[in-house]
């Protein structure tokens, strides 16, 4: 295997840990709209990720940089040609972290309730836009023959990436339910169950059918494969869910992101963007990567990198392993 491949896997790791770590963190943000009936429950809900919500979007960082270092031509075309929806994105995770920290410096309710407004929506944004992102990666966009984006913002709006948004959105958001069941006790944790098995029903439809139009464009044997483990992860997690069983039922929606994430990266190897205008334009792992030189050092350091943040980052879960109520919410200050 070429070190280009190696780098190409290691990136849809990346993604695919991203996804799987943020996506219950957007599910949360949610939630607080769909599930928390009062402020005692949206702080409990914010509390569940308040530990880790800034160590998920670690993810986001490293496969941007990994992608800008290991495919510059793949970095260049995907930003300059989705400009303005990575912008949002990126506003939206700004200001969330700001809604994060910012909420409680201030006891006034309307304060408080204007930044949950904004949790809300830059949870529900981003877990939207970036299914449109991947459907048109996946799918296809206008790359002419110097590498460059010459379609427009509208030709990124087309049926399968919008579909591919409403995938990613309720597969987040299920994710985020069955991760407060598992984090939360009491009557929020029970309205978390049921809400799961509404939001899994609607998420295993709208899968089903983005997976299946994903494997009949570009599929072959070994998408095959990861469309079926999606699909019969997410079938077993609602199972689980209505068992009583959160920890099987979280495992196993996090099983459906990493193979449905899979199966986006296995249709699309070897390409990296393909072209709507002449598969010849297509950026490859081969024409969009770095020298060997420049992957030969990557390599190296993602090697003893890679190990400690993966520690790391399981430990502050193990930290913060235990469930949280209402109970354990301290009478603000006045």
């Amino acid at each position: 295997m070429e070190l280009h491949d190696v780098w190409f896997v290691l990136i849809a790791f990346l993604w695919t840990g991203y996804f799987f770590l943020e996506g219950f963190d957007f599910g949360v943000g949610v939630l607080t709209r769909l599930l928390a009936r009062d402020r005692a429950e949206k702080r409990v809900l914010i509390n569940t990720i308040g530990p880790v919500w800034d160590g998920n979007e670690v993810w986001l960082l490293t496969a941007g940089g990994a992608t800008f270092a290991a495919f510059p031509e793949w970095y260049a075309t995907l930003f300059s040609g989705f400009y303005l929806p990575l912008l949002v994105i990126l506003v939206c995770l700004i200001v969330r972290g700001v809604a994060f920290e910012y909420r409680v410096k201030r006891p006034e309710e309307r304060w408080q309730r204007n930044w949950e407004t904004a949790i809300f929506w830059t949870s529900l944004i981003p877990a939207f836009l970036w299914g449109v992102a991947f459907g048109n990666i996946v799918g296809g966009v206008k790359i002419d023959r110097d590498m460059e984006y010459v379609g427009s913002l509208w030709d990124l709006l087309n049926p399968y990436a919008l579909l591919g948004g409403l995938v990613t959105l309720t597969l987040f958001t299920f994710h985020g339910t069955v991760f407060t069941a598992l984090k939360t006790v009491g009557e929020i944790r029970e309205r978390a169950r049921n809400l799961a098995l509404r939001v899994g029903l609607v998420t295993a439809a709208l899968a089903l059918v983005f997976l299946v139009w994903t494997q009949v464009d570009n599929g072959d044997g070994k998408s095959l494969v990861a469309l079926v483990v999606a699909v019969a992860a997410l079938v077993i997690a609602l199972m689980a869910n209505q068992a009583g069983r959160e920890g099987w039922s979280f495992a196993l929606s996090g099983v459906t992101i990493v193979a449905s994430v899979a199966m986006l990266f296995l249709t699309l190897f070897p390409n990296v963007m393909p072209s709507t205008l002449d598969a010849d334009w297509s950026l490859t792992v081969t024409n969009a990567s770095s020298s060997p030189y420049t992957l030969k050092i990557m390599t190296w350091l993602a090697a003893v990198a890679t190990p400690l943040v993966l520690l790391y980052q399981g430990w502050t879960y193990w930290v913060f392993r235990k469930r949280i109520g209402t109970q354990h919410i301290a009478e603000p200050a006045h």
